[in-house]
């Protein structure tokens, strides 16, 4: 069994019926699945109700969790397909909806690097606006495979089996998204250039 075995006794007493142990499943990777959604989906509410709608499709769901893959794997899984689902019914709005109207994110930072340098926040904040900006303008299925990629740092192999792709299409997916976000701006500038 793949399970950590923190995640392995928390998944074993939720299935007991330990509400104790749900709660602490549910805080271990609540701000993660919130995260996931609000970067997706560049909005705060869209990003609770994906939030909502994972936790309870883990919940109706925990007794079909056999371990074959891990707790957080199988639990992004979910998220995944509650992601495909929103964007379905709400054609996913622009990434640069998020931002309040000085340019900040509406959601708050989510960078996880400490401050070092006065300066350090406000470079901080303008790189993560202009991730979501860029992560905004690329298809869903690339932008699922770079969040997961790189904000929940899963693995390859473990993107693959959640999203039922190959590893080679999972890394197709993931180089030709960095290639798009890096040739957005230079589009944009070539444009304003003429």
């Amino acid at each position: 069994m793949r399970v950590s075995s923190s995640d392995e006794k928390l998944v074993a007493g939720a299935l007991k019926g330990s509400a104790r142990a749900w709660r602490q499943l549910v805080q271990r990777y609540e701000s993660r699945v919130y995260n996931l959604g609000y970067r997706l989906t560049g909005n705060g509410e869209d990003a609770m109700d994906l939030m909502q709608e994972t936790f309870l499709g883990v919940h109706r769901n925990l007794h079909r969790f056999r371990g074959e893959a891990n707790f957080r794997t199988w639990l992004f899984r979910i998220a995944h397909n509650k992601a495909v689902d929103l964007n379905r019914r709400k054609k996913l709005l622009s990434l640069t909806g998020g931002l309040d109207d000085g340019g900040e994110f509406a959601g708050g930072e989510f960078s996880a690097r400490p401050e070092t340098e006065p300066d350090h926040g406000l470079a901080e904040r303008e790189r993560n606006r202009l991730a979501l900006q860029l992560l905004g303008r690329i298809p869903l299925e690339q932008r699922l495979v770079v969040e997961l990629k790189i904000y929940q740092s899963l693995t390859f192999e473990e993107i693959a089996h959640m999203q039922e792709i190959s590893v080679n299409t999972a890394k197709t997916r993931f180089y030709a998204a960095l290639k798009k976000m890096r040739l957005i701006p230079e589009e944009e500038n070539a444009l304003l250039e003429n």
